[in-house]
């Protein structure tokens, strides 16, 4: 099992152990931190399974740092002052790879007394990509196109049908194995969990725990668009008020369920005007899935349009796992003349590379001419830096086009 459960972001962490004194990773429950974590750890102590510990921790945080690094302390944000205590450790010690700390929860800035910069890595983590699952032979590397380097890959490719199952199943761990039924049923459990309880545990508030899946749900119709808060909050007859749109929101954030994807701001040859509002992505397309009641059939029936929403968000996910080990994020650029491109995953040094994404592979042709739109709307200092121009769709074997376009799989993507 601990084979099937290996994570791409693992070695992130270990990259981050080496040159700080702890590292902290956050993400959504039920994801896989604790379980990658303990692999990683030399010694633990769990706040959320340990009654003892909690209180001995509550009492002075100090008592819960002994032990070999480096000491994994799950679930952190249970002990007010953990946080400075491990922080204080560190500034004595003068030490790397002394902890590992993991947050379902993320704190508010005021809650903290010291950032922990240069003292404690946060990295992110999120639920199994397609490759994590097994799903992908990653053969095309996000390392490798930023590189600028593109090669045939072995035909390994899944239908249209199979993906769409895939995205309804989710990259949760505890789904792994599970029928698809058990699955969307499993899905709707952690997502009645997350609104009814999780979502008023945050910070105390009690929250309407129906606006709240009314909200999720709006969020899951609007996936992969730029669409505006004022449409995000009109969920039914009774749209929510926009105080309580933005406390709702603030806390889905804090629990990681919704990671929205921003734009990107290139030199551009001419002054077009971007868009600034962000694309909306929950924290896997699984969670939209549960919350609109869809299924595999409808969605590849009488909801296939948002069938191919939900496939650029399963593309904009695991984007992000694989470009995580290269420090890289993946952005979106649209501009007021009406072009988008879906994806556009940046490296911190500017090299690039832009990705169209498409449910069908008819709509190659479209997804390459944005690209190539894109590409001669910036000025030739960001040219230079792009590695591939690709459109990504769900049944493909790997190609490169005579116009130097690639063309690829979801099911070949990898770090």
């Amino acid at each position: 099992m601990s084979e099937r459960l290996s994570r791409i972001v693992e070695k992130v962490i270990k990259d981050r152990l080496r040159t700080h004194g702890g590292v902290l990773i956050t993400g959504a429950k039920a994801i896989g931190k604790t379980t990658t974590a303990r692999m990683l750890a030399a010694s633990e102590v769990r706040l959320d399974q340990d009654p003892a510990a909690l209180r001995a921790a509550r009492v002075d945080p100090r008592l819960v740092l002994d032990g070999d690094p480096p000491r994994l302390l799950d679930e952190y944000q249970l002990v007010e002052g953990l946080w400075e205590a491990v922080r204080g450790r560190i500034d004595d010690e003068q030490g790397k790879g002394l902890f590992l700390l993991t947050g379902s929860v993320e704190q508010n800035e005021g809650d903290r007394l010291h950032t922990g910069a240069r003292r404690i890595a946060p990295v992110p983590m999120r639920t199994m990509s397609l490759l994590e699952r097994g799903m992908s032979n990653g053969e095309v590397s996000v390392g490798a196109l930023l590189d600028g380097r593109t090669s045939q890959a072995s035909a390994h490719r899944l239908t249209v049908s199979e993906i769409v199952e895939a995205i309804c199943v989710g990259g949760w761990p505890t789904n792994l194995g599970l029928s698809l039924g058990d699955a969307l049923d499993a899905n709707g459990d952690y997502l009645a969990m997350m609104t009814q309880a999780e979502v008023r545990h945050v910070d105390g508030v009690r929250r309407n725990a129906d606006a709240v899946r009314r909200l999720i749900a709006s969020y899951g119709r609007n996936t992969a668009t730029d669409a505006s808060l004022r449409t995000i909050a009109r969920t039914s007859e009774q749209p929510i008020s926009e105080s309580t749109l933005h406390d709702y929101l603030g806390a889905l954030r804090r629990l990681f369920l919704i990671e929205d994807q921003e734009s990107w701001k290139p030199e551009l040859r001419s002054r077009i005007r971007l868009v600034a509002t962000p694309k909306r992505h929950l924290a896997d397309p699984s969670l939209a899935v549960a919350a609109l009641g869809a299924t595999p059939d409808r969605l590849l029936g009488p909801e296939i349009e948002l069938a191919g929403f939900l496939f650029e968000s399963q593309v904009i996910h695991d984007l992000r796992v694989y470009a995580e080990p290269h420090r890289a994020q993946v952005r979106f650029y649209r501009d007021n003349k009406g072009l988008e491109v879906d994806a556009i995953v940046e490296a911190r040094d500017g090299r690039w590379i832009g990705l169209e994404v498409k449910l069908g592979g008819r709509r190659v042709e479209e997804g390459a001419a944005n690209l190539k739109a894109l590409r001669e709307k910036l000025s030739p200092e960001v040219q230079e830096r792009c590695g591939a121009l690709v459109v990504v769709v769900a049944d493909s074997p790997t190609y490169v086009r005579p116009d130097g376009i690639v063309v690829t799989s979801i099911v070949a993507l990898g770090p």
